[in-house]
């Protein structure tokens, strides 16, 4: 395996990781929001990664990834609070709440951050090792 295909490993990586962060911001961002209903409740997602074999250009040869398979909805029960006097109240007097879990959920930006931090050092390793490469034949 070639250097370059570490930038498309780390590339792909990259790719994943920014979505896992887009996602959780999401979640973070609707915590609070209320609905009359159930069914019109925001419910927390979550990306599904999967690896995969990349054709690398012009060689044939194949370099392993990560790709973003799907952003799946959390399929608990929404939060169901007794809330009378709130506008969107059903009749019965109750508002719903998304099933996100905030605590849950700064965890996973923390460790999408620090993958990307990584992938990002691993991307810097290898142009220092590149550039190193270069600088032998002076």
């Amino acid at each position: 395996m070639s250097l370059f295909s570490v930038f498309n490993i780390a590339g792909s990586a990259l790719s994943a990781e920014n979505v896992r962060l887009n996602t959780t911001a999401s979640n973070l961002a609707n915590a609070q929001s209320v609905s009359s209903t159930e069914a019109d409740t925001y419910r927390a997602r979550q990306p599904v990664f999967s690896s995969i074999l990349q054709a690398q250009a012009g060689t044939g040869a194949k370099t392993p990834g990560v790709q973003v398979q799907a952003i799946v909805e959390d399929q608990s029960q929404p939060i169901r609070k007794y809330s009378p006097g709130h506008p969107l109240a059903d009749q019965d007097g109750y508002i719903y709440m998304p099933n996100v879990n905030p605590v849950e959920e700064m965890a996973n930006m923390i460790s999408a951050s620090r993958s990307y931090q990584n992938n990002v050092q691993v991307m810097e390793s290898a142009k220092q090792l590149m550039q190193m490469t270069l600088h032998l034949g002076e």
